[in-house]
Parts: structure tokens; C-alpha cells; sequence
């Protein structure tokens, strides 16, 4: 293994941690979330698209790894793969912030707790969140609304 390659698979250890998300069950979840990731990356036709769920997929398979599921191996750090990497890295930090964030500005309870990943741009994705974490599901959708009129999202 190169330095960069232990450099890497140390930085995504510790990017996981930060993230928290609860392991899943059963295995065969990894593997249904690997599989649409795929399948949406075959549909994609711009670059952005593709970039964005290239990077869906190195999510799919760096999670795996890291709870305990090793499905495929992850692609090297390359300059081929770095913008996939890089995005991947913003997209789901920005979202487990957004949530955070979120939960801090309608005064949830526990929100330290909050660890999700999910795309927000969707209404019944922040009822499920808040449904999750005991979140008055009315406050959570108008702070999510105020916060999405500035927060870097990423598609």
C-alpha cells in the first residue's frame, strides 16, 4: 500500500467517525444502496451528474468498508478519481452539517445526536429525519426551508 493510499484510507476512517452513521442491517442494505448507486451513475449524461453519483458510489462502497462490509475495494486516490473523491467529501459533510444545523435552530432535543446524510431536498426525507430523532416535524421543515436558501447543498 503507497503513502497516499494509507493516507487516504486513514483520512476516510476518520471522516466516517466524524459522520457517525449508524451501522445497518441487514449486509444486504450495502449492497442495494451500491446497486442503485450504480444504476444511477449509468443514467447520468452531464458531468455533474456523473460526478455526483460517482461519488454516491464511492460513499456506497467507503461505508461499507468502514462498518465492516467489504463489497468491492474502494478506487485509488488518483488525479482521475480526486474531483470524485473531493466532492463526495462536501456533499456528505455539508449534509450531516445541514441536518446539525437544522436541528440546532428549531431547538431539537439531542441534537448532538443527529448524524444523517440524506438528501434534504425532498419534504418527506426531513419528516423522516425528524420522526427519527423525536423532532417537531413543522419546526424542523421551516428551519431546513430557512437554511436551504443559503447552504451549499450539492446535488
Amino acid at each position: 500500500m503507497s503513502k497516499t493510499s494509507c493516507r487516504s484510507t486513514l483520512l476516510l476512517r476518520r471522516w466516517h467517525i466524524m459522520l457517525g452513521l449508524p451501522r445497518q442491517s441487514p449486509t444486504r442494505w450495502y449492497r442495494d444502496r451500491l446497486r442503485e448507486e450504480l444504476c444511477e451513475r449509468r443514467a447520468a449524461t452531464t458531468y455533474l451528474q456523473k460526478l455526483s453519483e460517482t461519488s454516491d458510489v464511492l460513499f456506497s462502497i467507503s461505508r461499507a468498508l468502514h462498518d465492516g462490509f467489504p463489497m468491492r475495494q474502494l478506487p485509488a486516490l488518483s488525479l482521475r478519481n480526486a474531483p470524485a473523491y473531493l466532492y463526495m467529501l462536501a456533499k456528505y459533510t455539508s449534509r450531516w452539517k445541514f441536518y446539525r444545523v437544522a436541528a440546532k435552530l428549531c431547538d431539537a432535543p439531542r441534537r448532538e445526536s443527529i448524524r444523517e446524510v440524506i438528501n434534504p431536498d425532498k419534504d418527506h426525507k426531513l419528516l423522516e429525519v425528524a420522526l427519527r430523532h423525536d423532532i417537531d416535524p413543522v419546526a424542523f421543515k421551516v428551519a431546513a426551508g430557512k437554511l436551504q436558501r443559503f447552504w451549499p447543498l450539492l446535488p
